[in-house]
């Protein structure tokens, strides 16, 4: 019979002490890995529910104060742009709605729109106002939509009537790589500074694109001093024969 001296049993002892805690600490061990699955699972839906939130305010980092009277129009316009192709990231159509409608309201309030659209035409052609021709509408939103960076849809240069008096400017929002005269038509002046949107076809201007004036307004805006600084312009039908030289 073996003979177990004083050490043996302490060393026996203290492995039935480790086996018996390991056994009572165990469930409290399972308790906490279940307690950190479930904390991992938490943070999984909660990274699901907050990734879109930050790609969306990655995406949209422009703001516009959209007028109360205008909300329900920007997002029938918000709707119309998206419908003009599967293309069209929904997102870009929003934020050009609302960037149109608080474009127009502001320069609205810079133009001090007075009388009739004509009326005006007359006040900056004598330089009481500085500006307001259809074509300052045009230019002024062209510039803030390219501001935007839209990567699905396209803008574009409208006249109709080019050369006479009844000439009114525009700008076009296709989807990208989409014609001129499937766009839907972005204009300010005729309704006095209210936004009107509409499909290109069927419209009561007949309007072309003018791709050459877009260039035009772009490079101007790039480069304001390289085109010289504001002065009074000229009556509109002048203007217009001398390629709308505004500025």
């Amino acid at each position: 019979m073996a003979t177990f001296r004083r050490r043996d049993y302490v060393t026996l002892g203290r492995t039935f002490y480790i086996n018996i805690a390991g056994a009572i600490i165990s469930p409290a061990r399972a308790s906490r890995i279940q307690l950190l699955i479930r904390l991992a699972v938490a943070f999984a839906i909660l990274a699901t529910w907050t990734t879109p939130a930050m790609a969306d305010q990655q995406q949209r980092p422009f703001s516009f104060q959209v007028p109360k009277n205008d909300s329900a129009a920007a997002e029938a316009l918000a709707s119309k742009l998206a419908a003009l192709s599967p293309t069209v990231n929904r997102e870009e159509a929003g934020l050009l709605a609302e960037c149109a409608y608080a474009t127009a309201s502001q320069l609205r309030k810079q133009y001090s729109m007075f009388g009739t659209p004509i009326f005006n035409n007359f006040l900056v052609h004598w330089g009481i106002k500085k500006r307001g021709y259809c074509f300052q509408w045009a230019a002024d939103l062209l510039v803030a939509f390219d501001a935007l960076k839209l990567t699905s849809l396209e803008l574009h240069w409208g006249e109709a009537n080019p050369g006479n008096w009844r000439e009114n400017n525009c700008i076009v929002v296709t989807a990208k790589g989409q014609p001129f005269n499937r766009g839907i038509i972005l204009e300010c002046w005729r309704h006095f500074g209210r936004l009107r949107s509409g499909p290109v076809v069927g419209d009561e201007d007949p309007y072309v694109e003018n791709s050459a004036y877009a260039r035009f307004v772009r490079a101007r805006s790039a480069a304001p001093k390289a085109f010289g600084v504001n002065h009074p312009v000229a009556f509109q039908t002048n203007v217009i024969a001398k390629g709308k030289s505004d500025d």
